[in-house]
């Protein structure tokens, strides 16, 4: 588990890159998850306390990164739906949704998870 806040967002883009490449993802699959990874601890420092935890590992079919923080989002489809075009900002989940396999969102007053999988080539 890597702990981040501004000033160690660089970590989190190293520490996803090194995780997707031990997991076999391939180069556009990395930097697809180092995206949609520091977009979600980039919301984490701007929207919910400065601060926020990423994990990662591995299933049979599956590379899972999970980005904790302590916010909350109020709007259940939040990333599902594509902002008004005259808006500032809300796009940064739909980039995240549009990136990864599958992403489940789990939130409470108590902070939320999001959970990014990517899937794997294995043999």
């Amino acid at each position: 588990m890597l702990r981040y806040d501004l000033d160690t967002l660089p970590q989190v883009r190293r520490f996803v890159a090194e995780q997707a490449v031990a997991a076999g993802l391939a180069d556009d699959r990395v930097a697809d998850l180092q995206i949609a990874v520091t977009e979600l601890a980039t919301n984490s420092v701007a929207h919910a306390g400065g601060a926020g935890t990423v994990e990662a590992w591995c299933t049979d079919r599956h590379l899972v990164c999970e980005v904790h923080d302590d916010g909350w989002l109020a709007d259940p489809l939040a990333g599902r739906l594509a902002p008004a075009h005259d808006g500032i900002g809300g796009r940064g989940l739909v980039i995240v949704h549009a990136l990864c396999d599958l992403v489940l969102v789990h939130t409470t007053a108590a902070g939320t998870t999001v959970r990014l999988h990517m899937l794997r080539e294995v043999p």
